[in-house]
Formats: C-alpha cells, sequence, structure tokens
C-alpha cells in the first residue's frame, strides 16, 4: 500500500465568465431602455402638440392605409407626405391633398364661413322686418302687400300693389305718401347691416297709354325705381350704398299666369350678398371701361377718330416706341 503523502497535489483553477459588474451587457440593456423612453417621451409631445384632424387622419391611414393611399389621388405617396399615401391635411378622411391644394383649401374655407354668416345676418334682417310690420300699426294694414324673401342674390323685400291701394298713381313715378311711409320703415333697418342694396321697378303687362311720344312701360318701370332711391334716402339711406337702380317694365311678373295681375307692379328691394355685390362693380368696370374706349375713339370734327388720327400722324410726331 503506498503512502498518501507521495501522492501528487492536483490544484484545480475554475475560470469565470467576463461578466458580472466589469462587463459590457448592461449597458447594451441600459441604452435600449433609453431610447425606449425617448421614443416614448417623443410619441407624447407629438400627440400632445397635433390637432385631432391630424390624430384622426393618422388613426385612419393605421387602420386603412391601403384605403387611403388608393383615395389620396396625385398626392399619394408624395415625399412631401407625413405618412405614405397621404398629404398634409391629414383632417380629410376621403384622401389627402398636396401641398400646392392646401392655400385654396384655407380659402375656399374661409369664403364658405363668410358666406353662412352674412347668410344668417339676412335671416336676421328678414326677421326683423317681419316683426315690424306685425308690430307697427301704420304697417300692420299693409301686411299683404310686403313679400320678403331670399333669392340668390340676397334678402328681397318687395312692396306689390293691390287693385285698390296702388304705390303710385296711374300711369305716373308720384309716389302716395303711405308708400313713402313704408321704405322709410324699411330704411331705418337696412342701415343696420353693412350690405349695398340694388332697386328694380316692374309694371303690368298692360301697354302704357299716356304721357311723351316714346314713353313706354321700361321708363315708367325706372323712374319708379328712381321715386323710391329718393324715398330710402329720405329715410336715411346713404346714397352710396345703393349700387343698381333699373327699370324691368313687365319682363319679370310675379304673376306669371296673369301678367295683367296688379301684384305684377311692385318695386323690388334686394340687400345683396358680398357675391352678387362684387359681380355687379366686376361687370359695371367693364362698362365703364368700354364706355372711355368708345368715347375716346368717338369721330371728331373732321370725322376722324382718335385712333385713326393718331395712325395718320407723322412718324416724328409720334410718341418713342410707336
Amino acid at each position: 500500500m503506498s503512502d498518501d503523502s507521495q501522492r501528487p497535489i492536483i490544484v484545480k483553477k475554475i475560470k469565470k465568465g467576463g461578466g458580472g459588474h466589469h462587463g459590457g451587457a448592461w449597458k447594451i440593456a441600459y441604452a435600449d431602455f433609453v431610447t425606449a423612453m425617448m421614443a416614448f417621451f417623443l410619441l407624447m409631445w407629438l400627440l400632445g402638440s397635433t390637432a385631432k384632424g391630424d390624430l384622426k387622419g393618422i388613426a385612419d391611414y393605421f387602420k386603412n392605409p391601403l384605403k387611403v393611399a388608393l383615395s389620396g389621388g396625385s398626392g399619394s405617396g408624395d415625399a412631401t407626405s407625413l405618412v405614405p399615401g397621404g398629404g398634409e391635411d391629414l383632417s380629410r378622411t376621403s384622401g389627402q391633398v398636396k401641398r400646392g391644394d392646401l392655400p385654396r383649401q384655407r380659402a375656399m374655407n374661409v369664403n364658405t364661413d363668410r358666406a353662412k354668416r352674412e347668410a344668417q345676418m339676412l335671416q336676421d334682417l328678414k326677421q326683423r322686418v317681419e316683426k315690424l310690420v306685425e308690430k307697427k300699426d301704420s304697417l300692420k294694414q299693409f301686411k299683404n302687400q310686403l313679400l320678403i324673401d331670399m333669392t340668390a342674390e340676397g334678402l328681397r323685400i318687395q312692396i306689390v300693389d293691390e287693385k285698390n291701394r296702388p304705390m303710385f298713381d296711374s300711369g305716373s313715378a308720384d309716389m302716395k305718401s303711405y308708400a313713402a311711409e313704408i321704405i322709410h320703415e324699411i330704411a331705418a333697418l337696412l342701415n343696420e347691416v353693412p350690405n349695398r342694396i340694388s332697386l328694380s321697378g316692374h309694371t303690368d303687362a298692360t301697354p302704357f297709354s299716356g304721357g311723351d311720344r316714346g314713353y313706354s312701360n321700361w321708363e315708367l318701370s325706372a323712374d319708379r325705381a328712381n321715386a323710391s332711391r329718393r324715398e330710402l334716402i329720405a329715410g336715411g339711406i346713404k346714397d352710396d350704398k345703393i349700387i343698381r337702380v333699373v327699370g324691368l317694365a313687365a319682363a319679370t311678373p310675379f304673376d306669371t299666369a296673369d301678367i295683367y295681375n296688379p301684384i305684377n307692379r311692385r318695386i323690388s328691394i334686394t340687400v345683396l350678398n358680398a357675391e352678387t355685390e362684387q359681380n355687379i362693380v366686376r361687370e359695371s368696370g367693364k362698362v365703364m371701361e368700354a364706355k372711355a374706349f368708345v368715347d375716346a375713339n368717338k369721330p371728331g370734327a373732321e370725322g376722324e377718330t382718335p385712333a385713326a388720327k393718331f395712325a395718320n400722324e407723322p412718324a416724328d410726331k409720334q410718341p418713342p416706341g410707336h
């Protein structure tokens, strides 16, 4: 039996891994955590600073991205889009718009809002006129002769004739006193709105038999419209608030079934909306330009127009460049 003291001594060395608190694995995990927190706070900031319409647009996109991409038109997939398949206006549910469409869309929205406010203002004015007629004894008796409605041009107030209660003397532009009183009362209300006014005179289809040669229902209706303009001014309306005064004779009868009905003899006062007023001003400008052109080219004393005279001038007398 051998002596235990003679056995060789074996030493085992165990090598541990390179982890622990001195390793680098925890740094990777911490970096991932910091990145996730940064993304989370960035998401919170975006959600807090984004409009509800944009949030809805983003939500709609992620619910059905293919639908948004297909309905986005030429703006779909644009590099300027906030999300693929969209534009910048994420509040639109039926696709998006391109960058160039945004100013036009905003202008349309502003015009729509302005038109709504104006329509409401004219509707309020209509109600005030109706209440005035109901409340005031001097107007209540003429209730059947006052027709108030909304048209494409604005609020229209029509004062019509009754068989036994005409506004004017027969074949004349001299207004009855009670008709003038009606117009004075209406003028006070019209001053409360900034809109400008159009006046038109109408007759029935009965041919005009009296007066000077060539004087017809056209002249009579225009004279009656002007008489109404004077009464509006007497009631407090400023002259520049009235933008149009026309005589239409029997061209637009109120009662189309009976063009000889006395109700066709009427005065129409229209409180114009902004669109109609702009159209009238625009057309008036074109008429004035045309008139100036005609006046500038009227033949002179020698029968030669200014343009022809200029063309016939010697070259040394013409301005440079001509």
